[in-house]
């Protein structure tokens, strides 16, 4: 199932609390079945930064980036506590985990900042492509895509060192995800997803999605993108790309996660 479609409103109706009930209730990375409520619409918020645009968990703990103000928030996930406001460069967008860090794509300034996940204390400032926004993490490496360039850059994480960039060939990359052998990334600017190796970043193909796909994730088998201007998801399969299907939901879908938990 998918299990939650942001629209781009939202962010600018509450610019500064952040709707967490679903990562409260549920990771969708690593957590629990989310708990039934008898109030299904009820919704709490926790105050953060101004413009809140990522959001991710470690795990234990909820991290926002503040567009607005050039932080990232951290929250204890039990109860929403604030732990920590952390300064970071211009405009940061999206993050990504990788075990003990936090990566933050700070789209204004051309940088990736590192923070130490136990402390928010500054580890690095990297320099990658122009207006870096999504990130994901394959294990040993971090890449973040270069909405500016149509590029991708990979990050080794032991030591910080960027080991390429990696044309996508098409306008805009926003949303990127690692499938186990794989980097796909969303080509918002265009209709299409990019698929490149993991390994050396070597593409290995170019596949129809809908108009402006923007995010993207993956259920395990295939690959799902939001499609913007299209007000549809595009499913496709991750083994070569094939377009299994189109879905319609609300206007404007832009944010996209897959619920990783057992079938009951």
């Amino acid at each position: 199932m998918i299990s939650h479609v942001i629209s781009p409103s939202v962010k600018f109706k509450v610019p500064h609390a952040l709707l967490l009930a679903f990562v409260l209730g549920f990771d969708a990375q690593t957590g629990p079945a989310a708990q039934q409520s008898d109030k299904p619409d009820l919704i709490q918020t926790f105050p953060v930064g101004r413009y809140p645009l990522g959001i991710i968990s470690e795990g234990e703990n909820i991290w926002v980036s503040n567009s607005g103000d050039d932080t990232v928030t951290k929250l204890r996930g039990s109860d929403g506590f604030l732990l920590g406001t952390f300064p970071v460069k211009n405009g940061p967008a999206y993050l990504a985990f990788d075990g003990s860090s936090i990566w933050v794509a700070d789209s204004l300034s051309n940088n990736v900042t590192k923070l130490r996940a136990s402390d928010g204390t500054l580890e690095a400032n990297i320099k990658v492509g122009a207006t870096p926004y999504g990130m994901a993490f394959d294990g040993a490496n971090i890449w973040v895509t270069n909405y500016s360039d149509a590029s991708v850059t990979k990050i080794r994480v032991s030591d910080d060192t960027v080991l390429g960039t990696f044309p996508v060939g098409q306008p805009y990359p926003k949303g990127i995800l690692f499938d186990g052998t794989d980097i796909w990334v969303a080509n918002s600017g265009y209709l299409t997803v990019t698929k490149l190796r993991a390994s050396d970043g070597a593409p290995q193909g170019t596949f129809g999605a809908g108009a402006n796909p923007s995010w993207i994730t993956f259920d395990g088998t295939n690959v799902w993108a939001s499609n913007l201007f299209g007000d549809n998801l595009t499913k496709l399969r991750a083994s070569d790309g094939a377009v299994l299907g189109t879905y319609s939901v609300g206007d404007a879908p832009e944010g996209l996660a897959w619920p990783r938990r057992q079938a009951r």
